[in-house]
């Protein structure tokens, strides 16, 4: 695809280290060279807007990227304004607390301005630590707020017990650290965000581009015309892509546009 209309990226592990704090130059000049073929440019990203690392927020206002799909496609902001928001059921929020409660399980509210962990255990906090080390304590944030979705800090050796109240609740878990996963509606997705997103500018999917990593990137990378696996990425992410660049660490998103020809070097 050279000619997409708009181009998605995730931000850890595709544009960003965040072990590392490190966003490469090549970040902002292929950002540069696709508006400059008026290309639309847009993050889809597991964080939260106040998660957005100081150094990728910086470069989004800079450069002038255009659209956010937060939060997993939950909470979507284009040109600074809410475009699309889809906050999960108080009620069924409620129900998942008490039942983490009952397996001593912390747990945090991820909502479009903060996160907010239930108790500040050594897993959620060492969790929390390169998302968003700033972060309140309070078990009833979900009661004020909109929550987008929830974050559960358990090992992987876990699931199969919490699984079945999981599914049976309408809800979805993605892992994300070894000791935490993502827990949100059963349809929700970056999918789900880019394609409710780009219908509203009148852009086909057809017309999308999109570079992941992860598992929270799965559907995406298959839901758009042409989806872009970063040669980092996990084997799943490579598996349903239709291209794999270099690695975030060699420029790969920089030197994916240019091996598709969708930019030039510079």
């Amino acid at each position: 695809m050279k000619n997409p209309k708009i181009v998605f990226f995730d931000i850890d592990d595709t544009l960003y280290r965040k072990y590392t704090d490190t966003l490469r130059p090549s970040v902002a000049q292929a950002v540069r060279a696709l508006k400059a073929r008026g290309i639309l440019t847009a993050i889809a990203t597991g964080r939260p807007p106040a998660g957005i690392p100081k150094k990728v927020r910086e470069m989004a206002a800079e450069e002038g990227i255009d659209l956010l799909v937060t939060i997993n496609g939950q909470y979507i902001e284009y040109h600074g304004k809410p475009l699309q928001t889809y906050p999960m059921d108080t009620a069924k929020v409620e129900t998942m607390c008490a039942y983490f409660d009952s397996k001593n399980i912390a747990y945090a509210f991820v909502g479009s301005e903060t996160i907010a962990v239930s108790a500040r255990t050594e897993w959620a906090e060492e969790s929390m630590r390169n998302i968003l080390p700033e972060h309140p304590e309070d078990k009833h944030y979900y009661k004020n707020r909109p929550v987008y979705q929830m974050l559960v800090f358990y090992p992987d050796a876990r699931e199969a017990e919490l699984a079945g109240k999981i599914a049976e609740a309408g809800l979805k878990t993605v892992r994300w650290h070894e000791i935490a996963v993502d827990m949100l509606n059963q349809e929700g997705s970056k999918a789900r965000g880019i394609a409710d997103a780009v219908a509203k500018l009148d852009i086909a999917m057809k017309d999308v581009m999109a570079f992941g990593d992860g598992l929270n990137d799965l559907e995406m990378l298959q839901a758009v015309g042409f989806g872009v696996a970063m040669g980092n990425g996990a084997d799943a992410a490579k598996a349903v892509a239709k291209h794999i660049c270099p690695s975030v660490d060699e420029d790969g998103v920089y030197r994916g546009l240019i091996e598709l020809g969708v930019i030039e070097a510079v």
